[in-house]
């Protein structure tokens, strides 16, 4: 078991948390302050314990200095000043000597945010890339360090397992709290358990779909990643995007669990996805022009069964491609029929949860997600990097 926040005397020591504000930002205004809100817990903890507390976040992707200005975490620090009702000392840098004074000045109780570390990816990729000399400077800057970043802990980078090489650390409350979730409902689910996988990709989602063949009893598949099973299935799906290198694996897939995999009837289609107006159609009836942008109201009939027999639902990528008017349909149908469902509902992060959210449907759900990649490598069974780093009680 790993160790958590509670287990350190945090008072007067430098205590750094890699959080996860990477929230969408446009025209320097938050539009969904989810991920802050979420990490309120662990740094009020730490506040309340009279930690000097050193806050750590990427911000999107970084690939060339012209990213510095709209990837700046300034914004982030106002909003969260918000959220504390407290003042967050702001330090544009990631690194040098403006930096290490203005920790070295922090009293017990006091917060500050530094800079984007993915600012740090200018310099051959350091951050992303765990670089040693990098993940042993930040972790001069704190005397211990929390995790408390779900979202990035599939990843080995020099904020997280490159400060964790060099400092006691633990897992904040939010990370701890998606362990406890996913792992258990992923590993001893209640039966019948049902798995939804939508999103683009069947290549995307290779060893999930290997690793719960073997455990969910029905997996319901929408989104373009249908599109390569319905192909499989010897179906024609027009113009649709499809991978045709991972036909054969569809194919076997289909063959093997022919039971449990549960495919669309009808979908809705249109000649491109900025078509303002779709059509429903049977599977079988979509021509060469036409690309399935949606699944169909009778496959939400057909998806319904299986969920309101199931106990265990686990939702990963949305059916459709939701940010389009006329193809939000399904994920938002979808949304209203788990909502009157009395089950374990746990939509797995990325743009399922966005749909979710989005649609006015969170309060329906066991459990959001704050990581799709992280909760993805779980449902596959693999082990987080940014979590097997943690200390052991």
């Amino acid at each position: 078991m790993k160790k958590t926040i509670k287990d350190y005397e945090l008072k007067n020591k430098k205590v750094i948390i890699r959080v996860d504000f990477n929230v969408p930002i446009k025209n320097q205004q938050i539009s969904d302050d989810t991920r802050i809100k979420e990490a309120l817990k662990t740094i009020n903890y730490a506040i309340n314990k009279k930690a000097k507390v050193i806050l750590m976040s990427h911000l999107g992707r970084i690939k060339d200095t012209s990213d510095r200005q709209k990837a700046s975490l300034r914004v982030v620090a106002k909003r969260l000043e918000e959220l504390l009702n407290k003042k967050v000392i702001f330090v544009d840098e990631t690194r040098g000597e403006q930096l290490e004074k203005a920790i070295a000045s922090l009293k017990g109780g006091q917060v500050l945010l530094m800079e984007n570390t993915r600012f740090e990816d200018l310099n051959d990729k350091s951050e992303s890339q765990n670089n040693e000399e990098l993940g042993a400077y930040w972790a001069s800057l704190g005397e211990l360090f929390i995790n408390d970043a779900f979202g990035t802990s599939h990843r080995a980078h020099a904020s997280n397992v490159g400060i964790a090489s060099h400092l006691p650390s633990g897992l904040g409350f939010l990370v701890e709290k998606e362990l406890e979730v996913l792992t258990k409902n992923i590993k001893t689910p209640k039966r019948p358990f049902c798995v939804i996988l939508g999103g683009a990709k069947v290549s995307d989602k290779i060893g999930v779909i290997k690793s719960l063949v073997e455990k969910a009893d029905y997996i319901l598949i929408g989104g373009a990643m249908a599109n390569t099973f319905l192909l499989a299935s010897n179906i024609s799906v027009g113009s649709s995007l499809v991978e045709n290198d991972f036909v054969s694996f569809c194919k076997e897939i289909l063959d093997n669990n022919e039971e449990k995999i549960i495919l669309p009837i009808d979908v809705s289609v249109a000649s491109n996805i900025n078509a303002q107006v779709a059509q429903n159609v049977f599977v079988n009836e979509v021509n060469d022009e036409e690309q399935i942008l949606d699944i169909g109201p009778r496959t939400v009939e057909l998806f319904k069964k299986y969920l309101e027999k199931s106990q265990t639902i686990i939702w990963n990528g949305p059916v459709g491609a939701f940010e389009y008017e006329p193809f939000k349909v399904g994920t938002n149908a979808l949304c209203e029929v788990l909502k009157n469902i009395d089950a374990i509902k746990i939509v797995g992060g990325g743009d399922s949860a966005s749909a979710v959210k989005n649609f006015g449907y969170d309060s329906f759900f066991t459990h959001i997600s704050t990581g799709g990649g992280a909760s993805l490598e779980l449902l596959e069974g693999k082990i987080l990097p940014g979590v097997d780093i943690i200390d052991e009680k």
